[in-house]
């Protein structure tokens, strides 16, 4: 695996280059069909725009050439990691992203972090315990995550555990003091960061623990399974030494998969919680046609999701050494 290694990941890197390029096209002939740009939300806030003034913004933000023209210029700017600027903000799209870019990093890695970890001993559970009082009630609360709207889930947790416990804070990404030691900041966000992880883990949550419990009852019958058990082996041993390893590749597939929805899911929260994060910035975006901010924003999320999967292979030559990377 180690001399397949460079080969692989070189490959990849080609492979990848031409399909962010290629989304990179997508989103911006999708942004610019919309309807409204950034030259329609400026001269309606001045009110008394006339002709003059708006061919005056168009020139300015290059949106007099031809769309063809506008792309060509779009890609190689982006070709010199030069993503525009930001008209709404007046600063740099790239240094923008930069900053919100670290709230949104944190929030995803907790929210999959505990929709994994929970999924994984759920579904396990559930599985060992087929057809079981448990099985029914774990089966049930993961159908209720799956299909209950994040937004909802959201204001109920605010209303249940700050307007009427007072336990966790409601939005933000911390509380405004004059003097917080390292410590204490990091205990502040970590608890801003309770409700919007939780929120936003429970969704993906329930699918792993379904996915879980389907590819944790077919392992579970397999030759090597019933070896084991024969050994004498316990049931902990069996399930956790055993089957898990080859029962947790379908979970993995998944969760490479589920990168891209996950931001799409942490626009909701983050607008929910009003956490500074880049799901809040896109849809600040849409609304105000920043189409330089909006661009960037979803080039990040795809190169976010195509190096997710790059390294989902490697997880899985490392599960399963059957699968080799080439």
């Amino acid at each position: 695996m180690k001399h397949r290694l460079p080969r692989f990941l070189l490959r990849r890197l080609s492979q990848a280059v031409l399909i962010v390029v290629g989304i990179a096209i997508v989103n911006f002939l999708l942004v610019h069909l919309a309807p409204g740009d950034a030259v329609d939300v400026l001269a309606g806030e001045s009110g008394a725009a006339d002709a003059a003034y708006v061919a005056e913004l168009r020139e300015r933000f290059g949106l007099d050439r031809p769309l063809p023209v506008q792309l060509a210029r779009y890609l190689w700017n982006i070709s010199r990691l030069d993503m525009g600027h930001s008209f709404r903000h007046e600063m740099p799209v790239a240094r923008l992203i930069l900053q919100r870019l670290p709230p949104t990093l944190l929030l995803m890695v907790a929210s999959l972090a505990i929709a994994f970890v929970a999924g994984l001993v759920l579904g396990v559970t559930a599985a060992r315990r087929v057809r079981s009082f448990t099985d029914t009630v774990i089966s049930v609360a993961a159908l209720l995550a799956y299909a209950t709207p994040l937004f909802w889930l959201g204001l109920m947790l605010i209303v249940v555990f700050t307007l009427k416990l007072g336990v966790l804070p409601a939005g933000g990404i911390s509380a405004i003091a004059a003097a917080q030691t390292p410590l204490e900041h990091a205990l502040d966000v970590l608890r801003h960061l309770v409700l919007p992880a939780t929120t936003l883990s429970l969704f993906y949550m329930a699918t792993y623990t379904r996915l879980m419990r389907a590819s944790m009852l077919e392992v579970l019958g397999m030759d090597y399974v019933q070896a084991a058990r024969a050994k004498g082996l316990s049931e902990w041993r069996v399930a956790y030494r055993h089957a898990l390893r080859n029962a947790i590749l379908p979970m993995v597939t998944v969760l490479g998969v589920q990168v891209g929805s996950l931001l799409g899911g942490a626009v909701v929260v983050e607008v929910v919680f009003a956490w500074p994060g880049l799901g809040r910035l896109a849809f600040e975006a849409i609304f105000q046609r920043d189409v330089n901010l909006l661009l960037g924003i979803l080039l990040l999320s795809s190169c976010l999701v195509v190096a997710a999967n790059v390294v989902v292979d490697l997880l899985y030559s490392w599960l399963d050494p059957r699968i080799a990377v080439r």
